[in-house]
């Protein structure tokens, strides 16, 4: 696969590469809110609806893909609410010519409410137990949340792409921040991770249903926690009694990894600055994010860098003691 997007996949291509495994679409393919790959819902010849991931060429390894598919079928033998890649012709993988794809159930839902404690207190049972499962074995081919991946690779990315006018002053903060986290950010015990558990990653149906394992890593089990906190520090606080609650029905959480949340806040910023900056010739990126590369933008991710200085010069959130 020589190329990293996803210029060679047609609507024709599509129907081709779902046709090729027996999967006839008898409505059109409608594209859903996703950059990384591209993933469409569409109504099958058996009258249920299905969704297809057509993968992001030289992104993942297959193997990397397969311990995805792999984990998740762990999870659903678990009983963990998780939306799994189905078995087509035995194989989860699904190739036709250099496409790699995936089918899954489509699953209906309403956003999961942040602000609900009872809510929040089931999704932490359930990361409890995706974390208990996850911990019985490492990943192989997956990567890790490592610094050089989360903040070293995406300023030395950044420094050939922001324009001069915004170098200095983006750098002087950047780097700050850098080695604030590199001084407080040394993880210990790696497990399996969702990756990428922020609320648009649930659904809600007469209980959770966790989407997405496409960035499931090695990492400390509170990377899967701090998405899930929002709003005023009394609030995360409260939040965060209640998810580690219904956590540690299935698996100890450890205290200690609370003073990384802002050094994980830190590192996904970056991350997520040096993304767009990486995808940002396939044409999807510039017309989802036509504000990136404006001065603009670039002036307000200086104020938040400084404003999440301040946050890892604080002192950290923890448990609520009675």
């Amino acid at each position: 696969m020589a190329q990293f997007n996803f210029s060679n996949l047609t609507p024709d291509c599509q129907l081709d590469a779902l046709e090729s495994v027996g999967v006839y679409a008898q409505s059109g393919l409608l594209a859903l809110n996703s950059y990384e790959n591209r993933v469409y819902q569409f109504l099958a010849d058996d009258n249920k609806r299905y969704v297809v991931k057509f993968y992001r060429p030289e992104r993942l390894s297959d193997a990397q893909i397969l311990e995805d598919h792999r984990f998740c079928e762990q999870l659903v033998e678990a009983e963990v609410p998780i939306v799994a890649p189905l078995k087509i012709q035995g194989q989860t993988l699904l190739h036709w010519q250099d496409v790699r794809f995936a089918l899954f159930n489509s699953v209906g839902g309403r956003s999961f409410e942040v602000d609900n404690l009872a809510q929040l207190a089931q999704v932490g049972r359930y990361l409890g137990r995706l974390h208990q499962i996850g911990a019985q074995e490492p990943f192989r081919a997956r990567p890790t949340l490592t610094l050089d991946d989360f903040i070293d690779k995406p300023l030395a990315l950044l420094r050939s792409w922001l324009p001069d006018s915004i170098q200095k002053a983006f750098f002087a903060i950047a780097e700050q921040v850098r080695d604030e986290v590199c001084a407080q950010y040394r993880p210990t015990e790696l497990i399996r991770l969702h990756g990428d558990c922020h609320p648009g990653n649930i659904l809600w149906l007469d209980g959770p249903k966790l989407l997405d394992l496409d960035d499931a890593r090695m990492g400390p089990a509170v990377q899967d926690i701090w998405m899930l906190l929002n709003g005023e520090r009394q609030d995360q606080l409260i939040q965060l009694d209640t998810v580690l609650d219904g956590y540690e029905e299935f698996a100890h959480f450890p205290d200690q990894e609370l003073k990384w949340i802002e050094c994980l806040r830190a590192m996904r910023m970056i991350h997520y600055m040096g993304w767009l900056a990486k995808r940002w010739e396939d044409g999807a990126f510039q017309r989802a994010f036509p504000w990136f590369n404006s001065q603009q933008y670039w002036e307000n991710q200086i104020l938040a860098l400084k404003e999440q200085l301040s946050a890892l010069r604080e002192a950290p959130l923890s448990r609520v003691l009675y």
